[in-house]
């Protein structure tokens, strides 16, 4: 039920933060405190300075300096981990460890075993464990979810792709807040920037593969290629799904242009069009459904679109009511690993890889 005062359900999950760094900035914080059914109570950093200035702004219950502290806290019914990608697995471990529900930003983890293991403890603690592909949250994409499983019949062909722009930090500085930073920051033992190609298909493509998984279902194969082209990562990605429908992704980061990121389905009875924008303008993406049966199109018009904050009320609403996780599962999450490491080795050998059959890392 929402308090009519300030626009809160009178239940509220109560978040832990951990990490106060950039994507929770741009990101994380706002959105909990924006989720009509979350709170922000703690938020966690072990850059003491950096933490006192973010709680200035955010206003949390209370702060933490160790991550077991907030862990121990029994009001925290969740915890968001917005750290480097080389923490999540250790810290998600940890939280699922000690009964706390986990967001877990993308991607889940650097190695498949890693993330597995991860999966199968949540399981165990009967905790839920969602990522954060806030795509999936998109008026766009969830408008043609469903669309694609009732009424637009066997999927025979879905293209997608992501061009992120030249400009885009140009854009997106105008939007983000003014970062705060820390000078006493924990990164990993190597800056995960330095190897700009598995950052790249880590970051982007990670996005890329689940908005493929997220309307064409689960990925079996795929044949990539790979190149560097004028300052500029490309792949272009043969992907067989496992209902059978032949998929194609192109991921270019950065192109010489302006952001794209769309997709296309075309199934026996309708086809679907679909545009999204970069998140942080919290701007709906534009999607046409065809009905072929109809002859007619469906689109949504002016849906909420701050695409994190309704992830962190989907994980809430999860947990505090039982309502289908519409975020990314576990499960999800490893096969999105699997899907980046089955790229990485099949534009090295030139030949499909299943997904089924990879191990390792990126």
């Amino acid at each position: 039920m929402e308090d009519s005062a300030n626009g809160k359900f009178a239940r509220e999950l109560k978040i832990g933060v951990l990490g106060a760094g950039p994507v929770a900035q741009c990101a994380h914080l706002d959105a909990c405190r924006r989720a009509r059914n979350a709170d922000l109570y703690a938020i966690c950093d072990a850059d003491a300075g950096l933490l006192a200035r973010i709680a200035e702004i955010h206003a949390p219950k209370v702060t933490y300096s160790q991550f077991d502290q907030m862990l121990a806290d029994p009001a925290v019914d969740a915890v968001v981990i917005a750290t480097a990608d080389a923490f999540h697995i250790p810290l998600g471990k940890r939280a699922v460890l000690a009964g706390k529900h986990v967001f877990l930003e993308k991607p889940m983890g650097l190695d498949v075993a890693e993330c597995e293991d991860l999966a199968a403890a949540a399981a165990q603690a009967c905790v839920v464990l969602q990522m954060g592909f806030d795509r999936r949250s998109d008026p766009a994409l969830a408008f043609a979810r469903p669309f694609v499983r009732e009424e637009i019949g066997p999927v025979e062909v879905l293209n997608a792709w992501y061009c992120d722009s030249v400009f885009r930090y140009t854009m997106t500085d105008n939007l983000h807040p003014i970062l705060v930073r820390g000078e006493n920051t924990l990164k990993p033992a190597e800056d995960p920037k330095m190897d700009k190609r598995r950052y790249f298909l880590l970051t982007h493509g990670s996005h890329l593969f689940d908005t493929a998984a997220f309307l064409g279902g689960p990925i079996a194969a795929v044949k990539a290629r790979a190149r560097e082209s004028a300052g500029s990562y490309i792949w272009a990605v043969e992907v067989e799904f496992t209902a059978g429908c032949f998929g194609h992704l192109n991921l270019i980061v950065p192109a010489r242009g302006d952001f794209e990121e769309g997709f296309q389905v075309f199934g026996s009875e309708g086809s679907i069009q679909g545009r999204l924008h970069l998140p942080w303008y919290r701007k709906a993406g534009s999607v046409e459904c065809f009905s072929a049966k109809e002859q007619t199109y469906r689109k949504p018009l002016g849906a909420d679109a701050d695409t994190y904050k309704l992830q962190i009320e989907a994980f809430a609403a999860a947990i505090l009511d039982g309502a289908p996780q519409h975020g990314a599962t576990a499960a999800e999450g490893v096969a999105n690993l699997r899907a980046l490491v089955a790229t990485v080795r099949s534009a090295e050998c030139g030949r499909p890889v299943r997904l089924d059959e990879v191990c390792g890392t990126v």
